[in-house]
């Protein structure tokens, strides 16, 4: 089974956001953001593309699979539940169907990880992203972009952990 990566740039700088992905040997980041702009430095789409692709890392932008409008003002105010019923709701759509297939043959051929702001992935619409990745053959692993040297002795064994599981859950 092939392992989709998650992060969020939430409390961390390029650098160490860039060396947690060399960590792991991510291949390509896909953006799942609705709209990929970020008052963050080096976090916009295109100055983020423009930093992946000088280190060999593909950047593709998914926006079919961000969270609408709706869904990131429920979450912003605390509304968790009706965040994931709106995305849900969401991501049954003909274009968000046609995002998912994209990104499960995107992570079936290379090292994929999926990107949005959140540090945590629980308040983020990738935990739901990945859950609707299982049925295809693809686990997920939650990164840390703040704590790239977690990652220093990462081999493809330790990503093996349960498919609803990150490295500090699998420690």
């Amino acid at each position: 089974m092939n392992t989709v990566f998650t992060i969020g740039y939430e409390g961390t700088d390029i650098d160490r956001f860039m060396a947690t992905l060399h960590a792991v040997r991510i291949a390509a980041l896909v953006d799942i953001r609705a709209v990929a702009i970020s008052r963050k430095k080096g976090f916009s789409k295109n100055a983020l593309r423009t930093r992946l692709n000088s280190e060999g890392i593909a950047y593709q932008h998914l926006n079919q699979l961000g969270d609408p409008k709706p869904g990131r003002e429920a979450a912003r105010t605390g509304r968790i539940n009706e965040f994931r019923r709106i995305y849900t709701d969401h991501l049954r759509g003909a274009d968000a169907q046609a995002s998912l297939r994209e990104l499960a043959e995107l992570a079936l051929a290379q090292s994929v990880c999926l990107l949005c702001f959140e540090r945590d992935p629980k308040h983020c619409h990738r935990s739901i992203v990945t859950a609707h990745l299982l049925p295809m053959g693809l686990k997920h692993f939650d990164l840390y972009g703040d704590l790239p040297r977690r990652y220093e002795d990462f081999s493809p064994v330790s990503a093996r952990c349960h498919s609803r599981q990150s490295l500090a859950a699998a420690e």
